[in-house]
């Protein structure tokens, strides 16, 4: 059981760990009480079923929960107001004129700000980190001898002492890779890595994860050998103690005046978040202004539809398998194909399946026409369908999964009780199990 859960949690960590918390995944008290009272009065109507424990099994109920999960939360910051997709006309979303050079994020206050304000930004240098990269060594030669080894390798804050041994049988590249995990398992802001030149040579390549340099700052990293001789032979081969590249800060004028950053990304007047991508031609500065209201809709509507299409997605990438009983698939669907007529005009156009094309130019339009209201109403109404079906979805994935029917409620029961394992065979993958 233990490596069934393993596989679940690695299959999680690996495919949506890295997605970044919504403030709508926190909840007040009675939001989770709300959630517990709707899985109880789910789990007193449920029969009983078994599901055939399959790491398959486990993928799928995890797509539908993290997919449902998503369109939940676009619908929750749709429904901050009563303007619903309406909303989106207020939006301050920054725009770039030449986003391959610098994006922008607007993060202050929209009612604090007009559309016509924003600013011109042209980049000279990039924030670059410091880099030292050593000698180039035969991969497949024995240049170093056994035995134990160490060096110093000082940043600005810290001292760090690498202790390292080289074994009998152990080639110049062993070496050199050995190294490379050794400081990248410390964790302390420095990543490696080898590189492979001409005619069987490696080198060791060392760089920092920081970049720019403070202004008593000479370098981010220093490498220094032991004291005692074989180490010392050693750093000579190795060469890691050069540096390639010393680090930059970035330089770039805002509305004509000069700048730097020790980054790459960083805050304007705690309005504008930006971030340098290349260095722009010479007096070709990037406009960074607003979105229209329109396309700000346009933008929320497609991200709407990217996320109904992707849970859409997930179910037929599995109807015609064992682990789906394509329930989820006709739910999401007929919602979609419910609304076929209505999103038509609006530049909508949905397949036999249910997925939902957009044509972008169509549907901007759409949303500022006489009809615009009418328009706007009937999005309204497909973003509230689709966000209780996700709801359904999250509260129970399991049940668009292929299960063995065990046994009904009893109808002629006065009062049915809850079955605590209804709502564990999701959170812990308890899925060969009878309740």
């Amino acid at each position: 059981m233990a490596s069934a859960i393993g596989s679940a949690y690695d299959y999680y960590l690996t495919t949506y760990g890295s997605r970044q918390a919504s403030r709508y995944d926190s909840h007040r008290k009675e939001d989770l009480r709300k959630t517990v009272n709707k899985i109880n009065l789910l789990n007193k109507e449920s029969p009983l079923y078994k599901v055939k424990i399959s790491g398959d099994v486990q993928k799928f109920a995890i797509d539908i929960k993290e997919n449902a999960r998503s369109i939940k939360n676009i619908v929750a910051s749709f429904s901050e107001t009563d303007e619903g997709i309406a909303a989106g006309f207020h939006k301050k979303i920054a725009t770039s004129s030449n986003p391959d050079a610098v994006t922008a994020e607007y993060i202050g206050d929209s009612t604090a700000l007009t559309a016509s304000e924003g600013f011109e930004i042209e980049v000279l240098q990039l924030a670059s980190p410091q880099t030292n990269i050593g000698g180039f060594l035969k991969q497949d030669a024995y240049d170093f001898l056994p035995g134990s080894y160490s060096f110093d390798l000082n940043m600005n804050s810290n001292s760090y002492e690498f202790q390292y041994n080289i074994n009998v049988g152990d080639t110049n590249e062993d070496v050199l890779h050995k190294l490379a995990r050794l400081v990248n398992n410390a964790h302390i802001g420095l990543k490696a890595d080898v590189l492979n030149g001409s005619q069987d040579m490696s080198a060791l390549r060392l760089e920092s994860r920081q970049t720019g340099l403070g202004p008593d700052e000479t370098s981010l990293f220093r490498i220094m050998s032991d004291n005692d001789p074989e180490s010392r032979q050693a750093m000579q081969l190795l060469g890691i103690d050069a540096v390639a590249a010393q680090a930059e800060n970035s330089l770039f004028l805002l509305n004509g005046k000069k700048h730097s950053s020790y980054s790459n990304t960083f805050t304007i007047n705690n309005a504008f978040s930006v971030e340098l991508h290349s260095v722009t031609p010479k007096n070709s500065p990037v406009e960074i202004g607003f979105k229209p209201g329109s396309e700000a809709v346009t933008d929320d509507i497609q991200s709407l539809v990217n996320s109904f299409n992707s849970i859409l997605r997930v179910a037929d990438n599995h109807s015609e398998t064992k682990l789906s009983n394509q329930k989820l698939l006709r739910d999401m669907g007929s919602i979609a194909k419910m609304y076929s007529p209505d999103f038509y005009p609006m530049g909508l156009s949905v397949s036999k399946m249910g997925m939902i094309s957009v044509d972008r130019a169509v549907l901007s339009q759409s949303v500022v026409s006489e009809d615009a209201g009418q328009n706007l109403d009937v999005l309204n109404r497909f973003k509230d369908a689709i966000g209780r079906k996700a709801d359904e979805a999250s509260l129970d994935p399991m049940n668009y999964v292929n299960k063995m029917l065990v046994t009904y409620k009893n109808p002629n029961s006065v009062k049915n009780f809850v079955c605590p394992y209804i709502s564990s065979v999701y959170a812990g993958m308890m899925v060969d199990r009878i309740c």
